[in-house]
């Protein structure tokens, strides 16, 4: 290929290469950071994604998290706790106030820690893939 068709396909950033590695975005995505610098913040809020990134000013706006952290959170909270909550039965038979008190604050705080940091991979999942108009910064 050529010089000139080999520029033409480049980002306007210089910082950025043809291809996007999947696993550091997802990584700097779960800490909340900029996926393409993974030094700004991603979200303003617990769940808000912010508008750009301070740092390198990558525009968040393309992103589509939608129902997707959601899903993924309520995937892996009931995958995690109801095994755990059957194990617990059978083993030590709890009172069930009891048991049902303990898996409702677990279920609630593990719902609580996962949100966020999901949805934070998936707007790097989503970066890193060029989906929706990511693929055009």
């Amino acid at each position: 290929m050529d010089n000139e068709s080999d520029q033409s396909r480049m980002s306007h950033d210089p910082r950025e290469t043809l291809i996007r590695r999947l696993r550091p975005a997802l990584l700097r995505g779960w800490r909340r950071r900029c996926p393409r610098c993974g030094q700004g913040r991603l979200l303003k809020s617990y769940l808000q994604v912010a508008g750009n990134c301070p740092v390198c000013k990558l525009d968040y706006s393309h992103h589509r998290a939608d129902d997707g952290p959601a899903y993924l959170t309520i995937l892996l909270v009931g995958h995690l706790m109801a095994p755990l909550l059957h194990l617990t039965f059978v083993t030590w038979r709890p009172e069930p106030l009891v048991l049902f008190t303990i898996f409702a604050v677990g279920c609630v705080g593990l719902s609580l820690y996962l949100l966020p940091r999901l949805k934070g991979a998936i707007v790097g999942l989503q970066w890193a893939r060029k989906m929706g108009g990511f693929g055009q910064t």
